[in-house]
């Protein structure tokens, strides 16, 4: 028996939960005690006069002793004659007209997502429902004949209710995090001033306060659905977690969108203002200059904070479905051993109250103080929450199951011990500590494989992308080996239950992956704030040093995401193969290999859709900036004003527009295949789809954030052969900078939207197995 029993459980899941979210509300409460100065309050500021008027730094007179100040930060008026006052004014300027930007395309998006998650949910409705022919009757239960489960109809409404439940908490997830980011970004280049160590507390605690809310509400939401669901079905868990995985679905199914039309929205932006800016006018990064400056930081908003947290959510809610799937049809279900059922869920808690440690661990017990020692706190991150977790994730084993019980393992029954369960969730956990430091050994400019791709660029663009493309593909081989490991750990321990929490494992820290990932492009917002409210130069440095280990982070984040993706979409599989009653999945079948052919391709179809959206957004980006520096006069010498609200219309057009085919391919492929071919047809395609899109998706990030640190390891000249191949407007970082927009495509676009694409054809395919079983094989029923 288990020693933790019921009431323990229904008390510390929403009991972390609720810590998780007052961890970040104290997180955001901190990060809001830094003050942005407005016009109003600057010019009151000013008219006081003397020594309290001249002060208007990022906190008052009596925060800041004097030689603090002057040690660490600027004077007022500062070397370069820049009164801090009015540069804070600008910064809240800027702040606010990114938020607005942000704001503004995500509720645009929004709107459009509402009508397509309210038609979706009608389809899962008509589609589950026909599967029994809308029978309100009784039935008997698939797994366990001798007992009656609630009626298919119910079925049908809990899954498009939990479909609807998932989209929302998607949306909310992302929305918040991109609040949270807009709020922080003037703070973090205000505190700058200061020093890079103040600069980086804000950075890192927002992006803590993002990453708790969105994993406390995540797992509050679900447990409260199981909890709200049950109140119908009763001993019925089955049915109840089979609706459950609606939940998934419909979490994946905004991130897809948020992936993709944030990623073309950012990409578009990023690549016309470093096309016409940096190669062909010559001017610095963020440049206020730039027509399309501003379009590029809401981008970062957009894209790489709320698509990036809809896409871990979405990871998140569908290992939780997978696996608490599983489980029902197993012993834990069959016996109703709520405790065990809930394994899952005490992880996730688990994993709260460790990332909750490791963040003070970083903003308050070993604080940064120095450039060189940002990217090592970083990794610190990764690796205390690691380490911690795993005596988590030994504790709540032994407490809350059995010494022994039985899993289903398609068809037949698996006897499994409770370290055997350990063992599958530390390995997905260890297996995602490797993928995060080969991410990093590959894409961080402090070793070989960037500084290759950097030497590369003196002898042009040509080469440079030849290096970076090798670099892509050879940072595939480690991170495979480590997934292939924790596949092979989970299923020969609890066949795929064990697959399902190991994804589970590499998830269990999520909310420190998120403060970790967030932080990057709050880091990179700061410093183009910095740059366009005309910070001095020291600021920009330091800003820069914090965007440098960002870019790491990201990638690693990206890491991270694409290996949960994979652990995460083979439970599911397993989810499906048993829901749709196949025996077995044979290669040699013809349906099945159609399929798997079919499936290998996707990937690719889907990476030409979203690089050539990215494409012709940026094409009509370029001309647009060109334009303007052609017809404003005065705009090259700084003597006028860019129209920057044109380059924000043009990307929120083109990555609205571009989102709905790439988005309609992924919804309708397994609708398709499981309609027209069968299900036998349709496991083909789930496989052949995440055996080809885990690698491409590596490839293309680990391409894109090696180019991108290439670019930044010329710039920033921090070594002998950097400064060689500087300085900025040289050849040889002309090459860097046409390598880097090469990469921005696959690396927050393509790449990170792959990941997304096999999970969610994956959890619909497990949702919609009652459809395709009962009537799926048109085509090949009669051939």
């Amino acid at each position: 028996m288990a020693v933790l029993g019921t009431a323990a459980v229904e008390v510390f899941i929403p009991l972390a939960s609720l810590i998780g979210i007052a961890f970040a509300v104290l997180q955001w409460y901190v990060v809001a005690k830094v003050p942005v100065t407005t016009h109003g309050s600057a010019a009151a500021s000013a008219s006081q006069g003397g020594k309290g008027g001249r002060r208007g730094s990022a906190r008052s007179n009596e925060d800041v002793p004097e030689e603090e100040e002057v040690e660490q930060g600027d004077d007022d008026d500062g070397e370069d004659g820049i009164d801090r006052l009015a540069a804070s004014a600008r910064c809240a300027e800027i702040q606010q007209a990114i938020s607005i930007g942000a704001t503004s395309f995500l509720l645009t998006e929004y709107k459009y997502l509402a009508a397509f998650t309210s038609a979706f949910a009608a389809v899962i409705f008509v589609f589950l429902g026909s599967a029994h022919r809308f029978s309100t009757r009784p039935e008997p239960c698939a797994h366990d004949a001798s007992r009656q489960c609630r009626p298919a109809l119910a079925g049908a409404a809990f899954s498009a209710v939990a479909f609807l439940l998932g989209a929302l908490t998607s949306v909310l997830s992302g929305y918040l995090g991109m609040r949270v980011a807009t709020f922080a970004n003037a703070r973090a280049a205000l505190e700058a001033r200061r020093g890079v160590g103040d600069a980086f507390a804000v950075a890192f605690r927002s992006g803590a306060a993002m990453g708790f809310l969105l994993a406390s509400s995540a797992l509050l939401v679900l447990y409260a659905a199981v909890n709200l669901f049950g109140l119908y079905y009763g001993d019925d868990w089955g049915g109840l977690y089979e609706s459950i995985t609606g939940y998934g679905l419909g979490g994946s199914s905004v991130a897809l969108f948020g992936r993709v039309g944030g990623g073309i929205y950012t990409k578009a932006a990023d690549v016309g203002a470093d096309l016409v800016g940096k190669v062909e006018r010559n001017i610095p990064e963020d440049d206020p200059r730039n027509p399309a400056v501003i379009a590029d930081n809401v981008g970062d908003n957009v894209g790489d904070i709320a698509g990036m947290g809809s896409d871990l959510f979405g990871s998140y809610a569908e290992s939780s479905c997978a696996a608490l799937f599983v489980a029902s049809i197993s012993s834990f279900g069959t016996e109703h051993n709520f405790t065990a059922m809930m394994y899952p869920l005490l992880v996730s808690a688990v994993g709260l109250l460790v990332c909750a440690v490791t963040t003070v661990v970083a903003t308050d017990v070993s604080k940064v103080r120095r450039t060189d020692e940002v990217g090592p706190a970083l990794k610190r991150q990764i690796l205390i929450s690691t380490v911690l977790m795993t005596g988590g994730i030994a504790a709540v084993t032994f407490l809350a199951l059995p010494a022994q019980f039985t899993l289903f393992d398609f068809g037949n029954v698996k006897h499994v011990k409770n370290w055997h369960l350990f063992i599958c969730v530390s390995a997905g956990l260890w297996a995602g500590l490797v993928i995060g430091y080969v991410t990093e050994y590959y894409t961080s400019n402090a070793y070989a494989p960037v500084q290759s791709v950097a030497r590369s660029c003196r002898t042009g663009a040509a080469t440079n992308v030849i290096f970076g493309l090798a670099v892509g593909y050879k940072s595939v081989i480690i991170p495979i080996l480590a997934i292939a490991c924790a596949i092979y750990a989970g299923f020969r321990l609890a066949a795929m239950y064990g697959i399902a929490v190991s994804a589970l494992g590499m998830l269990s820290t999520i909310a420190t992956g998120l403060a970790i990932d967030a932080y990057g492009p709050i880091s990179d917002n700061a410093g183009g704030i910095a740059e366009m409210a005309g910070l001095p130069p020291r600021v920009r440095e330091r800003t820069d040093a914090l965007d440098a280990a960002g870019n790491t982070t990201a990638a690693i984040g990206k890491g991270f995401a694409i290996g949960s993706a994979a652990l995460v979409s083979l439970a599911l599989f397993g989810a499906y193969v048993s829901r749709a009653g196949i025996a077995a999945v044979d290669l040699l079948s013809p349906r099945v290999f159609v399929g798997l052919l079919a499936g290998a391709m996707l990937p690719y179809w889907f990476s030409a859709m979203t690089m050539r959206s990215v494409g012709s957004a940026a094409l009509r980006m370029v001309e647009e900036v060109r334009r303007q520096f052609d017809t404003i006069p005065g705009l090259a010498e700084g003597l006028a004003s860019p129209d920057y609200a044109t380059c924000v219309r043009i990307s929120t057009d083109a990555s609205l527009r571009e989102m709905m085919a790439p988005g309609a391919l992924v919804m309708l492929s397994p609708l398709v295949v499981g309609t027209l071919l069968g299900v036998e047809a349709l496991a083909g395609l789930l496989a052949g789809a995440l055996v080809s899109g885990v690698q491409v998706a590596i490839s293309a990030s680990n391409s894109g954030g090696a180019w991108d640190n290439a670019k930044k390891y010329i710039e920033a000249g921090v070594s002998e052969e950097a400064r060689a191949l500087g300085p900025n407007g040289s050849e040889a970082h002309k090459a860097a900078v046409i390598g880097d927009t090469i990469g921005d495509p696959l690396k927050d676009t393509s790449g990170p939207s792959l990941n997304i694409l096999i999970k969610l054809m994956a959890v619909e395919s497990l949702v919609f197995a009652p459809f395709f079983a009962a009537h799926g094989g048109i085509i090949f029923d009669h051939l």
